[in-house]
């Protein structure tokens, strides 16, 4: 079987980079056109229909909308499972939320799917908005 030149890892840490170091460009030129973004997966208050970002529009409005306005925003993966092209993660993302004060902890499973031009397809992320641990810095 023929690995992929670019791997989902390798995407998902370009992905978790660049959110890191709030590269707005960076992390959208890393989607395909038709991509889709579920972060979390189902309905929550950032996707209230629960069907995802879908696109190139709809995923920078999300970046926009739920990514650029905090502090910062961290990954801590405990463990990476590659299969094909898809990598499943498994962590925490740290989050300093909107002036400082606040910091919300979600532990998940994050997953991305690459496509065959190198693009991530999907970024799906699997953790329950209901138990982020929110706390005072």
């Amino acid at each position: 079987m023929a690995s992929l030149a670019v791997t989902a890892r390798d995407l998902a840490r370009r992905s978790q980079a660049a959110v890191r170091v709030k590269d707005r460009a960076g992390w959208l030129s890393l989607f395909a056109p038709d991509a889709v973004v579920e972060d979390p997966v189902g309905p929550s208050p950032f996707d209230e229909a629960g069907v995802g970002h879908r696109g190139s529009a709809a995923i920078a409005a999300f970046y926009d909308a739920v990514i650029a306005p905090n502090e910062s925003i961290t990954f801590e993966i405990e463990s990476s499972y590659l299969c094909g092209a898809e990598v499943a993660d498994v962590g925490l993302i740290r989050t300093i939320l909107p002036g400082g004060r606040f910091v919300a902890v979600v532990q998940g499973v994050y997953t991305y799917r690459a496509n065959a031009a190198g693009q991530l397809a999907a970024l799906r992320a699997f953790w329950e908005y209901d138990k982020a641990e929110v706390t005072e810095v």
